[in-house]
């Protein structure tokens, strides 16, 4: 009776585990499955010890996973009007001068310093690779990589990238040092057991554990600090702290599966909800790090956003894009591939290449991941019918240069006028036209004098009531020149662009 007892509960716990680890058939309750089994999902261990430890898994990751500590020096002004030379006083000087030159702010530097984690990624003779997150290292003029064996190394930088929150660092060992495994981050489910790896709070080596509690999360700008938009984020519970940037989170094979980046929290630590980086776009922006120096984005040329009601009243019905998801095209840059391929304002893009587009965030993302020069399909919504055009990527400049450039068409955006704005603007409810809700500064239609509240009422002699005729007239490729009839402020006006 005793081995009958011994051999049932062997056989639960390796159930348990086999469970644990997803083993089981998603329609039925038992484990029972007739379908085979993909080899990658099984921990190389077996299912007993696994249940009770992770131990074999910490032990291949941990000498992978480094510590980061940096030094920013920081300048900063300081005012001497308290601080002045007595002796300057009495020859020739006035108070609050430093010989007599005046009042000239003096400039003082101090020492900030940061923590964080990295993960060794390659080895190229005695060239180490760590990548980490751009907000560790990034603005960093000292690195000090510290590996799990104490051995410290002084680090340079090799690219960084505010966008994408990453950044790559370099540090020479003339000894092999381990190299982390890369998993596939799309076959990540949720609900999956992964692990996190890092130096929160100066504690090197620290491993916690929990679940994928969520897959292709947005950022969150109500979190605070320099989140990334360019990407989207696994989310899960194990505990993330401060030092974790840039460290490692890993399945039950130990392969890096993300990039643990950030946590929502209100009190500044962990509160079950942390964010990391998928490892399959880590994995393509390292590669461009080592290979080029930098990342290279591709670039449509356009201004857009998501349509909502609440934000947008009436532009979905009157564009003809109700209960499609997409993004709307508000401006695009001239001579930009955008330009170039016939994408018009008003413009409705609701696929890249085949992909559904959900909103204008999913659509900033996937022209992101695009290599520049590469043709991509387009389909978009014009005059409430659906057109497919073939755009070239170009390569995206720094965002500087990007917001510098203010050469866009039309260089404002237009309103269905309703009742709360007709109140907001003092206009009368029977008034017909759109309104203008915002003008781009240095654009030829803010130096035109198209203000905020101006009503436009014809475009080429053409009537505007809605959102949908105003696209309509502006795209009429018949004359580049664009003439609009405006009332403002009861004043009938005619204000000339030319595209």
């Amino acid at each position: 009776m005793k081995k009958f007892l011994i051999i049932g509960l062997v056989l639960i716990l390796i159930t348990g585990s086999l469970m644990a680890m997803g083993i089981q058939d998603k329609n039925q309750n038992n484990v029972t499955n007739t379908e085979p089994v993909a080899v990658e999902r099984v921990i190389p261990q077996n299912a007993g010890q696994v249940m009770f430890s992770f131990s074999g898994i910490t032990k291949k990751v941990l000498p992978v996973v480094v510590e980061i500590d940096t030094v920013e020096v920081v300048k900063q002004k300081i005012n001497n009007f308290f601080t002045f030379n007595p002796f300057d006083f009495f020859f020739g000087g006035n108070p609050g001068t430093e010989g007599g030159k005046g009042n000239q702010p003096k400039e003082r530097q101090f020492e900030r310093p940061g923590l964080g984690s990295g993960i060794i990624i390659n080895q190229t003779d005695d060239t180490v690779y760590v990548l980490t997150n751009c907000h560790v290292a990034g603005k960093a003029d000292q690195i000090t990589v510290k590996l799990y064996d104490g051995k410290e190394f002084e680090a340079a930088k090799i690219g960084e990238d505010s966008r994408m929150d990453l950044a790559l660092i370099s540090f020479k060992c003339a000894e092999k040092v381990p190299v982390a495994s890369f998993g596939d981050s799309d076959a990540l489910e949720v609900g999956d057991i992964v692990l996190a790896v890092g130096t929160p709070y100066g504690f090197e080596s620290t491993v916690t554990a929990g679940i994928v509690s969520g897959l292709g999360r947005k950022s969150n700008p109500a979190s605070g600090g320099n989140i990334s938009t360019f990407t989207d984020y696994i989310q899960t519970d194990a505990s993330i702290n401060p030092g974790n940037s840039g460290g490692a989170l890993v399945n039950m094979l130990g392969e890096v599966v993300g990039i643990n980046t950030w946590i929502a929290t209100q009190s500044g630590g962990s509160v079950g909800l942390g964010f990391a980086i998928p490892s399959n776009t880590a994995k393509r922006i390292a590669t461009d790090f080592m290979t080029k120096g930098k990342v290279e984005y591709g670039w449509l040329g356009v201004s857009i956003d998501s349509i909502d009601d609440s934000r947008y009243p009436g532009m979905a019905q009157n564009l003809g894009i109700e209960g499609k998801s997409g993004a709307m095209v508000f401006n695009v840059f001239k001579n930009s591939p955008a330009d170039k391929a016939g994408i018009l304002p008003g413009d409705y893009v609701i696929k890249v290449n085949g992909t559904d587009i959900t909103d204008s965030n999913h659509l900033t993302k996937t022209i992101a991941t695009i290599p520049p020069k590469e043709r991509v399909s387009f389909s978009v919504i014009r005059d409430k019918k659906e057109k497919v055009l073939s755009v070239v990527l170009e390569t995206r400049e720094d965002e500087d240069k990007v917001q510098s450039n203010r050469d866009i068409w039309p260089g404002f955006i237009v309103l269905d006028l309703n009742e709360k704005l007709c109140q907001q603007f003092d206009i009368d409810a029977k008034t017909k036209g759109v309104v203008i809700a915002g003008v781009s500064d240095g654009t030829a239609a803010s130096k035109a004098n198209f203000q905020v509240g101006d009503i436009i009422q014809e475009i080429n002699d053409r009537a505007i009531t809605n959102v949908g005729e105003f696209y309509t007239a502006l795209n009429d490729n018949r004359t580049s020149k664009k003439m609009f009839q405006i009332s403002r402020g009861g004043q009938s006006i005619l204000v000339g662009l030319i595209k």
